[in-house]
Protein backbone atom coordinates (compact mmCIF):
# COMPACT_ATOMS: atom_id res chain seq x y z
CA UNK A 1 0.00 0.00 0.00
CA UNK A 2 1.13 3.63 -0.45
CA UNK A 3 2.46 5.52 2.57
CA UNK A 4 -0.25 6.45 5.05
CA UNK A 5 0.08 10.15 5.98
CA UNK A 6 -2.63 9.84 8.62
CA UNK A 7 -0.71 7.02 10.32
CA UNK A 8 2.50 9.04 10.25
CA UNK A 9 0.74 12.03 11.80
CA UNK A 10 -0.93 9.88 14.45
CA UNK A 11 2.39 8.38 15.52
CA UNK A 12 4.05 11.79 15.54
CA UNK A 13 1.30 13.25 17.70
CA UNK A 14 1.46 10.25 20.02
CA UNK A 15 5.17 10.82 20.47
CA UNK A 16 4.55 14.47 21.34
CA UNK A 17 1.75 13.64 23.75
CA UNK A 18 3.56 11.02 25.71
CA UNK A 19 7.20 12.00 25.25
CA UNK A 20 9.17 12.17 28.42
CA UNK A 21 12.80 11.79 29.41
CA UNK A 22 11.98 8.20 30.34
CA UNK A 23 14.15 6.94 33.17
CA UNK A 24 15.76 3.62 32.39
CA UNK A 25 17.27 0.89 34.50
CA UNK A 26 20.05 -1.49 33.48
CA UNK A 27 18.78 -4.76 32.05
CA UNK A 28 20.92 -7.80 32.72
CA UNK A 29 19.84 -10.66 30.51
CA UNK A 30 18.77 -13.08 31.72
CA UNK A 31 17.34 -11.71 34.96
CA UNK A 32 15.38 -14.67 36.34
CA UNK A 33 12.60 -14.12 38.84
CA UNK A 34 13.17 -15.78 42.19
CA UNK A 35 10.57 -18.15 43.62
CA UNK A 36 8.72 -21.29 42.58
CA UNK A 37 7.46 -21.67 39.04
CA UNK A 38 3.77 -20.83 38.74
CA UNK A 39 1.28 -22.80 36.70
CA UNK A 40 -0.15 -21.02 33.67
CA UNK A 41 -3.36 -20.17 35.51
CA UNK A 42 -1.47 -18.95 38.58
CA UNK A 43 0.72 -16.83 36.33
CA UNK A 44 -2.26 -15.21 34.63
CA UNK A 45 -3.81 -14.52 38.04
CA UNK A 46 -0.57 -12.98 39.27
CA UNK A 47 -0.13 -10.71 36.25
CA UNK A 48 -3.73 -9.54 36.35
CA UNK A 49 -3.55 -8.85 40.09
CA UNK A 50 -0.27 -6.95 39.80
CA UNK A 51 -1.41 -4.91 36.81
CA UNK A 52 -4.67 -4.02 38.53
CA UNK A 53 -2.67 -2.22 41.23
CA UNK A 54 -1.78 0.48 38.68
CA UNK A 55 -5.45 1.47 38.55
CA UNK A 56 -6.23 0.90 42.23
CA UNK A 57 -3.27 1.73 44.45
CA UNK A 58 -1.74 4.27 42.07
CA UNK A 59 -4.98 6.03 41.05
CA UNK A 60 -5.40 9.72 41.76
CA UNK A 61 -6.42 9.91 45.44
CA UNK A 62 -9.21 12.46 44.96
CA UNK A 63 -10.85 11.54 41.65
CA UNK A 64 -9.97 7.83 41.48
CA UNK A 65 -8.98 8.37 37.83
CA UNK A 66 -5.97 6.67 36.28
CA UNK A 67 -2.78 8.63 36.16
CA UNK A 68 -1.48 8.88 32.61
CA UNK A 69 1.92 7.47 33.55
CA UNK A 70 3.84 6.36 36.60
CA UNK A 71 6.68 8.87 36.28
CA UNK A 72 6.22 12.60 36.82
CA UNK A 73 7.66 14.71 34.00
CA UNK A 74 7.96 18.38 33.19
CA UNK A 75 4.79 18.15 31.05
CA UNK A 76 2.92 15.67 33.21
CA UNK A 77 2.73 16.53 36.89
CA UNK A 78 1.20 14.49 39.65
CA UNK A 79 -2.30 15.86 38.95
CA UNK A 80 -2.52 14.64 35.32
CA UNK A 81 -5.11 11.92 34.77
CA UNK A 82 -5.99 10.31 31.46
CA UNK A 83 -9.57 9.92 30.28
CA UNK A 84 -8.93 7.07 27.85
CA UNK A 85 -6.61 5.33 30.27
CA UNK A 86 -9.28 5.68 32.94
CA UNK A 87 -11.76 3.94 30.64
CA UNK A 88 -9.34 1.04 30.44
CA UNK A 89 -8.98 1.25 34.22
CA UNK A 90 -12.74 1.01 34.74
CA UNK A 91 -12.68 -2.30 32.86
CA UNK A 92 -9.72 -3.42 34.97
CA UNK A 93 -11.75 -2.71 38.13
CA UNK A 94 -14.55 -4.91 36.81
CA UNK A 95 -12.07 -7.74 36.27
CA UNK A 96 -10.79 -7.26 39.82
CA UNK A 97 -14.30 -7.38 41.26
CA UNK A 98 -15.17 -10.51 39.29
CA UNK A 99 -11.95 -12.27 40.36
CA UNK A 100 -12.21 -11.20 43.99
CA UNK A 101 -9.16 -8.94 44.04
CA UNK A 102 -11.50 -6.37 45.61
CA UNK A 103 -15.07 -6.67 46.87
CA UNK A 104 -17.91 -5.71 44.56
CA UNK A 105 -18.86 -2.98 47.05
CA UNK A 106 -15.32 -1.56 46.93
CA UNK A 107 -15.37 -1.52 43.14
CA UNK A 108 -18.76 0.20 43.21
CA UNK A 109 -17.49 2.88 45.59
CA UNK A 110 -14.47 3.58 43.38
CA UNK A 111 -16.62 3.88 40.26
CA UNK A 112 -19.04 6.16 42.07
CA UNK A 113 -16.09 8.41 42.92
CA UNK A 114 -14.82 8.38 39.33
CA UNK A 115 -18.20 9.09 37.75
CA UNK A 116 -19.01 11.84 40.26
CA UNK A 117 -15.71 13.49 39.34
CA UNK A 118 -16.44 13.13 35.62
CA UNK A 119 -19.94 14.57 35.99
CA UNK A 120 -18.49 17.67 37.63
CA UNK A 121 -15.44 17.95 35.39
CA UNK A 122 -14.89 20.14 32.36
CA UNK A 123 -16.37 18.82 29.14
CA UNK A 124 -16.68 20.24 25.67
CA UNK A 125 -20.22 19.57 24.42
CA UNK A 126 -20.05 16.45 26.53
CA UNK A 127 -16.73 15.37 25.03
CA UNK A 128 -13.85 14.88 27.44
CA UNK A 129 -10.29 16.11 26.93
CA UNK A 130 -7.39 13.69 26.77
CA UNK A 131 -5.93 14.93 30.07
CA UNK A 132 -7.67 16.36 33.12
CA UNK A 133 -6.53 17.73 36.44
CA UNK A 134 -7.40 14.96 38.88
CA UNK A 135 -8.18 17.44 41.65
CA UNK A 136 -10.10 20.18 39.84
CA UNK A 137 -11.53 18.41 36.78
CA UNK A 138 -10.20 21.11 34.48
CA UNK A 139 -8.78 20.39 31.03
CA UNK A 140 -5.00 20.11 30.88
CA UNK A 141 -3.98 21.06 27.32
CA UNK A 142 -1.56 19.07 25.19
CA UNK A 143 -0.47 22.17 23.36
CA UNK A 144 -1.57 24.81 20.91
CA UNK A 145 -4.99 24.02 19.52
CA UNK A 146 -5.24 20.82 21.55
CA UNK A 147 -7.02 22.16 24.60
CA UNK A 148 -10.55 20.81 24.18
CA UNK A 149 -12.41 17.64 23.36
CA UNK A 150 -10.72 14.44 22.23
CA UNK A 151 -13.34 12.21 20.63
CA UNK A 152 -11.21 9.04 20.58
CA UNK A 153 -10.13 9.23 24.22
CA UNK A 154 -13.76 9.95 25.08
CA UNK A 155 -14.75 6.76 23.24
CA UNK A 156 -12.33 4.70 25.33
CA UNK A 157 -13.75 6.25 28.50
CA UNK A 158 -17.38 5.76 27.47
CA UNK A 159 -16.73 2.14 26.44
CA UNK A 160 -15.43 1.45 29.94
CA UNK A 161 -18.34 3.21 31.58
CA UNK A 162 -20.97 1.38 29.52
CA UNK A 163 -19.30 -1.91 30.39
CA UNK A 164 -19.53 -0.97 34.08
CA UNK A 165 -23.19 -0.03 33.65
CA UNK A 166 -23.88 -3.54 32.36
CA UNK A 167 -21.87 -5.17 35.17
CA UNK A 168 -23.52 -3.31 38.06
CA UNK A 169 -27.02 -4.51 37.22
CA UNK A 170 -28.46 -5.13 40.69
CA UNK A 171 -31.49 -3.27 42.08
CA UNK A 172 -29.82 -1.81 45.17
CA UNK A 173 -29.67 2.01 45.32
CA UNK A 174 -25.89 2.28 44.92
CA UNK A 175 -25.81 0.33 41.68
CA UNK A 176 -28.92 2.10 40.40
CA UNK A 177 -27.35 5.51 41.01
CA UNK A 178 -24.14 4.46 39.24
CA UNK A 179 -26.09 3.30 36.20
CA UNK A 180 -28.03 6.56 36.12
CA UNK A 181 -24.86 8.68 36.34
CA UNK A 182 -23.19 6.68 33.55
CA UNK A 183 -26.30 7.08 31.40
CA UNK A 184 -26.14 10.82 31.94
CA UNK A 185 -22.47 11.04 30.91
CA UNK A 186 -23.10 8.84 27.86
CA UNK A 187 -26.15 10.78 26.71
CA UNK A 188 -24.33 14.12 27.13
CA UNK A 189 -21.61 13.31 24.59
CA UNK A 190 -22.33 15.23 21.38
CA UNK A 191 -20.44 13.17 18.84
CA UNK A 192 -21.70 15.43 16.05
CA UNK A 193 -19.69 18.32 17.58
CA UNK A 194 -16.61 16.63 16.12
CA UNK A 195 -17.95 16.72 12.56
CA UNK A 196 -16.39 19.57 10.57
CA UNK A 197 -18.95 21.27 8.33
CA UNK A 198 -18.57 20.40 4.68
CA UNK A 199 -16.55 17.22 5.30
CA UNK A 200 -17.27 13.63 6.24
CA UNK A 201 -15.88 11.78 9.23
CA UNK A 202 -15.08 12.63 12.82
CA UNK A 203 -12.28 15.01 13.71
CA UNK A 204 -10.02 13.85 16.54
CA UNK A 205 -9.80 17.17 18.43
CA UNK A 206 -11.90 20.30 18.73
CA UNK A 207 -10.73 23.29 20.72
CA UNK A 208 -13.15 25.74 22.38
CA UNK A 209 -10.91 28.61 21.23
CA UNK A 210 -9.33 27.50 17.94
CA UNK A 211 -11.76 24.92 16.58
CA UNK A 212 -10.18 22.33 14.32
CA UNK A 213 -6.70 23.84 14.36
CA UNK A 214 -5.34 20.35 15.01
CA UNK A 215 -6.38 19.07 11.60
CA UNK A 216 -6.60 15.34 12.28
CA UNK A 217 -9.46 13.37 10.70
CA UNK A 218 -10.27 10.05 12.36
CA UNK A 219 -9.63 7.69 9.45
CA UNK A 220 -8.91 3.97 9.41
CA UNK A 221 -7.25 1.65 9.92
CA UNK A 222 -5.99 2.45 13.41
CA UNK A 223 -7.10 2.28 17.05
CA UNK A 224 -10.21 4.47 16.65
CA UNK A 225 -12.92 2.10 15.33
CA UNK A 226 -14.66 2.27 18.70
CA UNK A 227 -15.25 6.02 18.28
CA UNK A 228 -17.39 5.42 15.20
CA UNK A 229 -19.25 2.53 16.80
CA UNK A 230 -20.20 4.64 19.82
CA UNK A 231 -20.94 7.74 17.72
CA UNK A 232 -23.38 5.69 15.65
CA UNK A 233 -24.84 4.14 18.83
CA UNK A 234 -25.58 7.38 20.68
CA UNK A 235 -29.23 7.66 21.81
CA UNK A 236 -29.02 11.46 21.74
CA UNK A 237 -26.38 12.69 19.26
CA UNK A 238 -25.73 9.93 16.69
CA UNK A 239 -23.74 10.47 13.53
CA UNK A 240 -25.04 9.40 10.14
CA UNK A 241 -23.49 6.13 8.85
CA UNK A 242 -22.10 8.05 5.87
CA UNK A 243 -19.38 9.36 8.18
CA UNK A 244 -18.28 5.79 8.91
CA UNK A 245 -18.27 4.62 5.32
CA UNK A 246 -16.84 7.71 3.63
CA UNK A 247 -14.85 9.15 6.53
CA UNK A 248 -13.45 6.22 8.51
CA UNK A 249 -13.43 3.56 5.76
CA UNK A 250 -12.78 6.10 2.98
CA UNK A 251 -15.09 4.17 0.68
CA UNK A 252 -12.95 1.09 1.18
CA UNK A 253 -9.51 2.70 0.95
CA UNK A 254 -8.66 1.34 4.41
CA UNK A 255 -8.45 -2.15 2.88
CA UNK A 256 -5.06 -3.76 2.39
CA UNK A 257 -5.40 -7.37 1.20
CA UNK A 258 -1.66 -7.93 0.72
CA UNK A 259 0.40 -10.72 2.29
CA UNK A 260 3.31 -10.09 4.62
CA UNK A 261 5.44 -13.06 5.68
CA UNK A 262 2.82 -15.17 3.88
CA UNK A 263 -0.02 -13.83 6.08
CA UNK A 264 -2.89 -11.87 4.55
CA UNK A 265 -3.65 -8.50 6.14
CA UNK A 266 -7.25 -7.33 5.53
CA UNK A 267 -6.88 -3.68 6.60
CA UNK A 268 -4.43 -0.91 7.28
CA UNK A 269 -0.90 0.12 6.41
CA UNK A 270 1.82 -2.24 5.23
CA UNK A 271 2.64 -4.81 7.92
CA UNK A 272 -0.27 -3.48 10.01
CA UNK A 273 1.27 -0.72 12.12
CA UNK A 274 1.74 -0.89 15.91
CA UNK A 275 -0.20 -3.63 17.71
CA UNK A 276 -2.28 -1.26 19.82
CA UNK A 277 -4.43 -0.89 16.68
CA UNK A 278 -5.87 -4.32 17.57
CA UNK A 279 -6.19 -3.69 21.31
CA UNK A 280 -7.85 -0.41 22.22
CA UNK A 281 -11.10 -0.74 20.26
CA UNK A 282 -11.42 -4.44 21.04
CA UNK A 283 -11.25 -4.24 24.82
CA UNK A 284 -15.04 -4.22 24.77
CA UNK A 285 -15.96 -4.64 21.11
CA UNK A 286 -15.89 -8.39 20.45
CA UNK A 287 -14.13 -9.15 17.14
CA UNK A 288 -15.20 -12.81 17.12
CA UNK A 289 -17.55 -13.09 14.18
CA UNK A 290 -17.64 -9.30 13.74
CA UNK A 291 -17.88 -8.61 10.00
CA UNK A 292 -18.82 -5.71 7.77
CA UNK A 293 -18.32 -4.95 4.08
CA UNK A 294 -14.65 -4.17 4.70
CA UNK A 295 -13.28 -7.01 6.83
CA UNK A 296 -13.64 -9.91 9.20
CA UNK A 297 -12.27 -8.25 12.32
CA UNK A 298 -11.15 -11.47 13.95
CA UNK A 299 -9.02 -12.23 10.91
CA UNK A 300 -7.68 -8.67 11.04
CA UNK A 301 -6.68 -8.90 14.70
CA UNK A 302 -5.15 -12.37 14.51
CA UNK A 303 -3.24 -11.81 11.28
CA UNK A 304 -1.86 -8.41 12.24
CA UNK A 305 -0.57 -9.97 15.47
CA UNK A 306 1.03 -12.88 13.61
CA UNK A 307 2.72 -10.52 11.14
CA UNK A 308 4.13 -8.43 13.99
CA UNK A 309 5.41 -11.53 15.76
CA UNK A 310 6.90 -13.02 12.61
CA UNK A 311 8.91 -9.86 12.03
CA UNK A 312 10.43 -10.26 15.49
CA UNK A 313 11.15 -13.95 14.87
CA UNK A 314 12.89 -13.23 11.55
CA UNK A 315 14.61 -10.21 13.18
CA UNK A 316 16.07 -8.64 10.01
CA UNK A 317 17.93 -6.00 12.03
CA UNK A 318 19.62 -8.54 14.29
CA UNK A 319 18.42 -7.08 17.59
CA UNK A 320 19.44 -8.92 20.72
CA UNK A 321 16.62 -10.68 22.54
CA UNK A 322 14.14 -10.99 19.66
CA UNK A 323 12.71 -14.43 18.92
CA UNK A 324 9.73 -16.78 19.18
CA UNK A 325 9.34 -16.06 22.89
CA UNK A 326 10.23 -12.35 22.85
CA UNK A 327 8.18 -10.28 20.46
CA UNK A 328 5.73 -7.40 20.20
CA UNK A 329 6.14 -3.96 18.64
CA UNK A 330 3.76 -1.19 19.64
CA UNK A 331 3.82 2.37 20.94
CA UNK A 332 5.81 2.57 24.17
CA UNK A 333 8.35 4.49 26.17
CA UNK A 334 11.91 4.33 24.93
CA UNK A 335 15.07 5.88 26.31
CA UNK A 336 14.42 9.63 26.13
CA UNK A 337 10.86 9.57 24.78
CA UNK A 338 7.94 7.65 23.34
CA UNK A 339 7.83 5.90 19.95
CA UNK A 340 5.13 4.15 17.93
CA UNK A 341 7.12 0.99 17.13
CA UNK A 342 5.80 -0.96 14.16
CA UNK A 343 7.30 -3.68 12.00
CA UNK A 344 9.39 -3.05 9.95
CA UNK A 345 9.09 0.71 9.57
CA UNK A 346 9.88 1.72 13.16
CA UNK A 347 11.96 -0.93 14.87
CA UNK A 348 14.77 0.13 17.15
CA UNK A 349 15.05 -3.09 19.11
CA UNK A 350 12.49 -2.21 21.80
CA UNK A 351 9.97 -4.82 22.97
CA UNK A 352 6.88 -3.69 24.93
CA UNK A 353 5.30 -6.50 27.00
CA UNK A 354 1.84 -5.01 26.43
CA UNK A 355 2.04 -5.91 22.74
CA UNK A 356 2.17 -9.69 23.19
CA UNK A 357 0.20 -9.83 26.45
CA UNK A 358 -2.70 -7.73 25.18
CA UNK A 359 -2.87 -10.10 22.19
CA UNK A 360 -3.76 -13.12 24.34
CA UNK A 361 -7.21 -13.63 22.75
CA UNK A 362 -5.69 -13.65 19.26
CA UNK A 363 -2.53 -15.70 19.78
CA UNK A 364 -2.90 -17.45 23.14
CA UNK A 365 -0.07 -19.97 22.76
CA UNK A 366 2.40 -17.42 21.41
CA UNK A 367 1.35 -14.91 24.06
CA UNK A 368 1.78 -17.45 26.85
CA UNK A 369 5.28 -18.25 25.65
CA UNK A 370 6.07 -14.55 25.67
CA UNK A 371 4.59 -14.16 29.15
CA UNK A 372 6.70 -17.05 30.40
CA UNK A 373 9.83 -15.41 29.00
CA UNK A 374 9.00 -11.94 30.33
CA UNK A 375 8.09 -13.32 33.76
CA UNK A 376 10.32 -16.35 34.34
CA UNK A 377 13.47 -15.30 32.44
CA UNK A 378 13.45 -11.50 32.66
CA UNK A 379 11.02 -10.84 35.49
CA UNK A 380 13.71 -9.87 37.96
CA UNK A 381 14.23 -6.76 35.83
CA UNK A 382 10.85 -6.32 34.11
CA UNK A 383 8.39 -6.73 36.99
CA UNK A 384 7.36 -3.93 39.32
CA UNK A 385 4.65 -3.66 41.96
CA UNK A 386 2.16 -2.50 39.27
CA UNK A 387 2.99 -5.16 36.69
CA UNK A 388 5.46 -5.20 33.84
CA UNK A 389 7.55 -2.14 33.12
CA UNK A 390 6.62 -0.48 29.86
CA UNK A 391 9.42 -1.63 27.55
CA UNK A 392 12.93 -3.00 27.32
CA UNK A 393 15.79 -3.12 24.85
CA UNK A 394 18.34 -5.92 25.28
CA UNK A 395 20.62 -4.59 22.54
CA UNK A 396 21.06 -1.31 24.41
CA UNK A 397 20.76 -3.00 27.82
CA UNK A 398 17.92 -1.04 29.43
CA UNK A 399 14.38 -1.37 30.75
CA UNK A 400 12.13 1.65 31.32
CA UNK A 401 11.33 2.63 34.88
CA UNK A 402 7.80 3.58 33.87
CA UNK A 403 4.29 2.37 33.17
CA UNK A 404 1.48 3.94 31.12
CA UNK A 405 -2.24 3.54 31.74
CA UNK A 406 -2.90 2.88 28.05
CA UNK A 407 -0.38 0.02 28.09
CA UNK A 408 -1.25 -1.51 31.47
CA UNK A 409 -5.01 -1.52 30.95
CA UNK A 410 -5.13 -3.71 27.85
CA UNK A 411 -2.99 -6.36 29.56
CA UNK A 412 -5.45 -7.16 32.36
CA UNK A 413 -8.53 -6.65 30.16
CA UNK A 414 -7.42 -8.75 27.20
CA UNK A 415 -6.13 -11.55 29.41
CA UNK A 416 -9.62 -11.64 30.91
CA UNK A 417 -11.26 -11.66 27.50
CA UNK A 418 -9.03 -14.61 26.64
CA UNK A 419 -9.96 -16.43 29.84
CA UNK A 420 -13.69 -15.70 30.12
CA UNK A 421 -14.80 -13.12 27.55
CA UNK A 422 -16.11 -10.99 30.43
CA UNK A 423 -15.62 -7.51 28.98
CA UNK A 424 -16.72 -8.57 25.50
CA UNK A 425 -19.89 -10.09 26.90
CA UNK A 426 -20.74 -7.03 28.98
CA UNK A 427 -20.05 -4.36 26.37
CA UNK A 428 -21.79 -6.25 23.58
CA UNK A 429 -24.88 -6.60 25.78
CA UNK A 430 -25.50 -2.83 25.53
CA UNK A 431 -28.66 -2.41 23.45
CA UNK A 432 -27.44 0.95 22.10
CA UNK A 433 -24.21 -0.63 20.86
CA UNK A 434 -26.06 -3.43 19.15
CA UNK A 435 -28.27 -0.91 17.37
CA UNK A 436 -25.25 1.19 16.37
CA UNK A 437 -23.48 -1.82 14.88
CA UNK A 438 -26.59 -2.65 12.88
CA UNK A 439 -26.78 0.94 11.61
CA UNK A 440 -23.19 0.70 10.35
CA UNK A 441 -23.83 -2.61 8.58
CA UNK A 442 -22.02 -5.00 10.95
CA UNK A 443 -23.00 -8.56 11.62
CA UNK A 444 -22.06 -10.36 14.83
CA UNK A 445 -23.27 -13.37 16.81
CA UNK A 446 -24.14 -10.89 19.57
CA UNK A 447 -26.65 -9.22 17.27
CA UNK A 448 -28.36 -12.56 16.79
CA UNK A 449 -28.51 -13.21 20.53
CA UNK A 450 -26.13 -16.15 20.38
CA UNK A 451 -22.61 -16.57 21.82
CA UNK A 452 -19.73 -16.11 19.39
CA UNK A 453 -18.39 -19.35 17.94
CA UNK A 454 -15.03 -20.73 18.91
CA UNK A 455 -12.57 -19.26 16.45
CA UNK A 456 -9.20 -20.69 15.36
CA UNK A 457 -6.25 -18.64 16.53
CA UNK A 458 -2.74 -18.14 15.31
CA UNK A 459 -1.11 -20.09 18.10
Amino acid sequence: MPPNPTLALLLALAACRHSAPADTLPLSSPAPLAGPRLTDEQLLDDVQRRTFRYFWDFAHPQSGMARDRSNVTARQGAEVVATGGSGFGVMAILVAAERGFVARSEALERLQRITTFLAGGERHHGVFPHWMDGSTGRTIPFGKGDDGGDVVETAYLVAGLLTARQYFDRPDPGEQSLRARIDGLWRDVDWTWHLRPGTVGLMWNRSPTSGFLVDLPVRGWNEALIAYVLAASSPTHPIDPVHYHRGWAQDGALRNGQEYHGIRLPLGPAYGGPLFFEHYSFLGLDPRGLVDRYADYWEQAVNHTLINREHCVRNPNGWKGYGPHSWGLTASDVRGGYVGNASPTVDGGTIAPTAALSSFPFTPEHSMRALRHFHDDLGGALLAEWGFRDAFNETEGWVTDSALAIDQGPIIVMIENHRTGLLWRLFMSCPEVREGLRRLGFTSPHLRGSPPPDRPTGG
